[in-house]
C-alpha cells in the first residue's frame, strides 16, 4: 500500500494532470526514434553546466597503423585510379578496374570485424579513409561508404543471427555481394511510417521446400548501388492476417534481405543524382517470397525495424556524410587558396583583396570547426556510444557549412570553376552539394524536427522520464515516478536560472574553465550559453507544452543553439589535441567568433517569437540583458586566417592534411605544382620590385637576377598560364551523338505490359548493368 505524501497527492497529482494535458504520448515511431542510440555530449550541453575537463579528456582521434597503411597504400592507388571527368561525362561509371579493387582490398567491408574477413577499421579511420576518396571523386567515395553506413552489413552485424553473420559478413566484405538498402519509396521520403511496401506473412517455397516466410511487394526510389546489388535490405510493413506468428496482425516496419535473383524482384533503370556517377536507381518487388530466415535477426526482430534502422545511422550518418563534408571543406581550402595565390589582378595576387579574404576565411574557418565537430564524434563512436541527436546535427551542420565552403570556393574561382571539362577540378564538388543535404535526412526536417524535438527528450536530464510517467498505465506508479522526477526538474530549473543570470550579467565570468591557455576564455562564453540554452529550453518546454514541436522555427532556432554548442565544442577539443598551436590560434578564434554571433542571433530569435510574451521579456533580461553583442570575425582574424591558406604552413598542411593531389599531368596537380613555384620565386620578385625593375633582363644586367633565377620564373609563369587556361570544345563536340531518352520507369501493370508486347523496359543502350554508360558522351 503506498504511503501518504501531502506533496505527490496535493501538489504533484494537479501538476501532472495539468501535464497530460498539454504533453501529448509518443508515437511508437517517435518512440523507436528515441529509444535508438544513445546521448553523449550532447547531454552534458543540456545540463547548462558542461564539464569541460570531461570533453578534453576525451582520447585524441588517432588512426591505427594498419589504417594508416590502407590510406597510403590502397586508397592512393584508388584514387589513381580515377578520373572523374571521364567518369561523369562519358562512361557514366567508375572504370572496371575501380570495381574490381574495391572489392578486392575489402572497400566494402571496411567496418567488418576482422573474423568475418573484414578490415575492422575504427570509426574514425572509415571516415577518414572515405574523406580521402571524396578528395579524389565523390562518386568513389559514395560507393565505398554506401556499404559501410546504412545498409545491410551494419544491421547484419547489430543485429542479425549468428546463421546470418557466418553467411553474409564474409561474402559482403570480399565484395562476393554487393549490398544496397531499400528504404525511400514513392509515397514515403522523409516520413517512413508512410510507406506501403508491404510484407505478408504466409507459407511458401524456397529451395523447393514449403518453408513459413513473407510475400513482399514494393517500390523504392533512390536507392544507393541498388542497380548493382546482390543483395538488397528492405524496409517494409509486416501484416500477419493469419496469426501465423502471434496474436498482432500489423506489426510494423521490418527489415529484410532480398537476393536479387529471386523471382518477383525488378531491378530497375539508373537515376542520375546531380551528375554524380555512383550507381543509384529504383526497383520493384511483386510477390516476392522469402523464408522468414532472411528477416534481419530471424522472426525474433520482425517489427523492430525502425529501430533497427535508426540505431544503425546513429552510427553511419555520424561517419559518411561529414567526410564527405570535410573533404569538400580541406578540398576547397587548398585549391582556392593556392588559385588565389597564384591568380593576379591589377598585379595584386587576388588572395590580397579584402573582399577574396573575407571568403578565404570563411573556407579555412569552416574547414577547421568542420572537421573538429567530425573527428569529435568519431571518438565518441570508437567508445562505443551512438548518439542519434548528435548523429543528426552534424550531418546536417557539416553539409550546411560544406555548401558555404564550396559556394565560397567557386566565388573566388570565378570563370575558372564555371567552365566544365577537364582542367575544372571544382566542378563536382559543387554539383555534389544537394546530394549531402538531401541523403540521409534533409536538412531542412533534421534541422526543424530532430535537432531539438528529440534532443530535448533524449538528452534532457529529466524530461524523457517525465513523458514515461506520464504514459505509464499504472496510474499510481506513474504518479509516483513523475512526483521523483518533477521536483528534481523544478531544482535543476531553477540552479540552471540562477546560473544562466549570473554568467549573462558578468559576460560569462563566473563560468568554471578549465586551464586551456589562450582558449580559456572562449570556455568561460561556453559555460554561458550552455546555461541560457539550458533555462531557455525549460521555459520554451514550460509555456508550449506539446505545441513547440509544431513550433518549427523555434524548435529549428534552439536545434541551432545546440549544434554551434557542439561545434564549438569540437574545434576546441581540437585545438587542445594538436597541442595548442599558436599559428592555428586565428582559426580557432574565427570559429569562436562566428560561433558565439550566430548563438546570439538564434537567442534573440527565440526570445522575440515565443508566444508567451513574458517568457521572452524574462529570458532576455537574464541571458542577454544588453542585447546580442557579437558581432563575428575581426578584420584582422579574417586577414589572419586568409593568409594561411596563401602560404605553405604547418598549420596549412593541417588543414589540408590528406587531400588527394595526384600528378602534375592532372588539374589538380598542375595547381600545387603552380602554386610551389609562384612561391619559391616571390623572393625574386620581392627583390626587383626592391629595386624597382620590371624587365627581367634589366635585373640580369645589374646583377640582380641570374640566369637559374630567370628560368624559375619562367617555368612559374609557364605553370600559372597552364592551371588559368580553361576547357574549350569543338562545336558540334557538345552535341551528343546519341541521347537517352528520359521517361518515367513503367511501374507495375504497366511494365508487365510492356514486356508482354515485347518492348524491353531497359533498352540495351541504357539498361543499368552497372558498367554500361547512360549515354555516349562529348569528346
Amino acid at each position: 500500500m503506498t504511503s501518504f505524501s501531502f506533496r505527490r497527492d496535493f501538489v504533484t497529482r494537479p501538476i501532472l494532470q495539468w501535464a497530460r494535458g498539454v504533453m501529448p504520448a509518443l508515437s511508437q515511431t517517435e518512440r523507436d526514434a528515441i529509444d535508438a542510440g544513445d546521448v553523449w555530449w550532447d547531454a552534458a550541453l543540456f545540463t547548462g553546466d558542461p564539464d569541460w575537463n570531461e570533453l578534453l579528456a576525451f582520447p585524441k582521434p588517432k588512426l591505427r597503423a594498419d589504417e594508416q597503411a590502407f590510406i597510403d597504400g590502397p586508397v592512393d592507388t584508388l584514387c589513381a585510379m580515377l578520373d572523374d571527368w571521364t567518369m561523369t561525362w562519358e562512361t557514366r561509371d567508375l572504370p572496371p578496374q575501380a570495381w574490381d579493387y574495391l572489392k578486392s582490398q575489402k572497400f566494402f567491408g571496411m567496418i567488418i570485424p576482422k573474423q568475418y574477413g573484414g578490415l575492422g577499421f575504427s570509426a574514425f579511420g572509415h571516415a577518414e579513409i572515405v574523406r580521402k576518396l571524396a578528395t579524389r571523386s565523390v562518386s568513389a567515395a559514395v560507393t565505398a561508404m554506401v556499404p559501410n553506413s546504412l545498409g545491410p552489413g551494419e544491421l547484419i552485424m547489430r543485429f542479425g543471427t549468428k546463421a546470418q553473420q557466418d553467411h553474409w559478413l564474409p561474402r559482403l566484405a570480399d565484395g562476393r555481394e554487393i549490398p544496397a538498402f531499400g528504404l525511400t519509396s514513392p509515397e514515403a521520403g522523409s516520413d517512413a511510417s508512410a510507406m506501403i511496401d508491404e510484407g505478408v506473412v504466409c507459407r511458401g517455397t524456397w529451395n523447393g521446400q514449403e518453408a513459413l516466410g513473407i510475400r513482399l511487394n514494393w517500390h523504392k526510389r533512390y536507392i544507393t548501388l541498388g542497380p548493382v546489388c546482390t543483395v538488397l535490405g528492405l524496409a517494409f510493413k509486416l501484416r500477419d492476417p493469419d496469426h501465423l506468428l502471434g496474436e498482432r496482425e500489423d506489426i510494423g516496419i521490418t527489415c529484410a534481405l532480398v537476393p536479387t535473383d529471386t523471382q518477383g524482384v525488378e531491378i530497375g533503370r539508373r537515376h542520375l543524382a546531380a551528375f554524380q556517377t555512383f550507381q543509384n536507381g529504383p526497383n520493384w518487388g511483386r510477390d516476392v517470397f522469402i523464408p522468414m530466415d532472411l528477416v534481419i535477426g530471424g522472426a525474433e526482430r520482425v517489427g523492430q525495424g525502425w529501430k533497427m534502422l535508426m540505431t544503425a545511422l546513429a552510427a553511419g550518418r555520424g561517419i559518411s556524410l561529414p567526410a564527405l563534408s570535410g573533404a569538400a571543406a580541406a578540398f576547397s581550402a587548398m585549391t582556392t587558396g593556392s588559385y588565389a595565390r597564384i591568380r593576379s589582378q591589377f598585379g595584386v595576387p587576388i588572395g590580397k583583396f579584402e573582399g577574396v579574404q573575407e571568403r578565404l576565411a570563411r573556407i579555412a574557418g569552416n574547414a577547421y570547426l568542420l572537421d573538429g565537430a567530425r573527428r569529435l564524434t568519431c571518438v565518441g563512436l570508437d567508445l562505443g556510444h551512438h548518439p542519434s541527436v548528435i548523429s543528426a546535427l552534424l550531418k546536417s551542420g557539416t553539409t550546411e557549412r560544406m555548401r558555404v565552403v564550396v559556394n565560397d570556393a567557386m566565388d573566388v574561382h570565378g570563370g575558372k570553376a564555371i567552365i566544365e571539362g577537364p582542367r575544372n577540378y571544382m566542378g563536382s564538388q559543387y554539383r555534389a552539394i544537394p546530394v549531402g543535404i538531401t541523403v540521409e535526412g534533409a536538412n531542412i526536417l533534421t534541422r526543424s524536427l530532430m535537432v531539438f524535438g528529440q534532443g530535448a527528450i533524449r538528452a534532457h536530464p529529466y524530461l524523457l522520464q517525465e513523458i514515461l510517467a506520464l504514459g505509464d498505465a499504472d496510474q499510481a506508479r506513474g504518479l509516483a515516478q513523475f512526483d521523483e522526477v518533477f521536483w528534481k526538474h523544478v531544482a535543476h530549473a531553477l540552479r540552471t536560472g540562477l546560473r544562466a543570470f549570473a554568467r549573462g550579467w558578468t559576460g560569462g565570468l563566473t563560468s568554471p574553465t578549465p586551464d586551456a591557455g589562450r582558449a580559456t576564455r572562449f570556455y568561460r562564453q561556453m559555460g554561458r550559453y550552455s546555461a541560457a540554452f539550458a533555462l531557455t529550453s525549460d521555459l520554451a518546454l514550460l509555456t508550449l507544452g506539446g505545441e513547440l514541436k509544431r513550433k518549427e522555427m523555434l524548435s529549428g532556432r534552439l536545434g541551432d543553439i545546440l549544434s554551434e554548442l557542439y561545434f564549438l565544442s569540437g574545434a576546441l577539443k581540437r585545438w587542445e589535441d594538436e597541442g595548442r598551436q599558436d599559428d592555428d590560434f586565428p582559426l580557432l578564434q574565427w570559429c569562436m567568433d562566428s560561433g558565439f554571433a550566430a548563438i546570439e542571433q538564434s537567442f534573440d530569435a527565440v526570445f522575440a517569437n515565443l508566444p508567451n510574451r513574458l517568457a521572452g521579456w524574462l529570458l532576455r533580461l537574464v541571458i542577454l540583458p544588453l542585447g546580442p553583442r557579437r558581432r563575428g570575425p575581426s578584420d584582422a582574424v579574417t586577414h589572419a586566417c586568409a593568409e594561411l591558406l596563401l602560404h605553405p604552413s604547418p598549420t596549412r598542411d593541417r588543414l589540408i592534411e590528406n587531400v588527394y593531389v595526384g600528378g602534375k599531368d592532372e588539374a589538380v596537380g598542375q595547381l600545387i605544382d603552380a602554386f610551389e613555384r609562384v612561391v619559391a620565386t616571390q623572393p625574386i620578385h620581392d627583390r626587383l620590385r626592391e629595386h624597382k625593375i620590371r624587365d627581367w633582363k634589366l635585373g640580369v644586367a645589374k646583377g640582380l637576377v641570374s640566369a637559374e633565377e630567370i628560368t624559375a620564373l619562367e617555368a612559374a609563369d609557364k605553370a600559372v598560364a597552364a592551371v588559368i587556361e580553361v576547357d574549350d570544345f569543338p562545336h558540334d563536340g557538345l552535341a551528343t551523338p546519341h541521347p537517352v531518352e528520359a521517361r518515367t520507369a513503367p511501374v507495375g501493370a504497366d511494365r508487365a505490359r510492356a514486356q508482354s508486347q515485347g518492348d524491353d523496359p531497359d533498352p540495351p543502350a541504357v539498361k543499368s548493368n552497372g558498367h554500361k554508360p547512360l549515354a555516349e558522351a562529348p569528346r
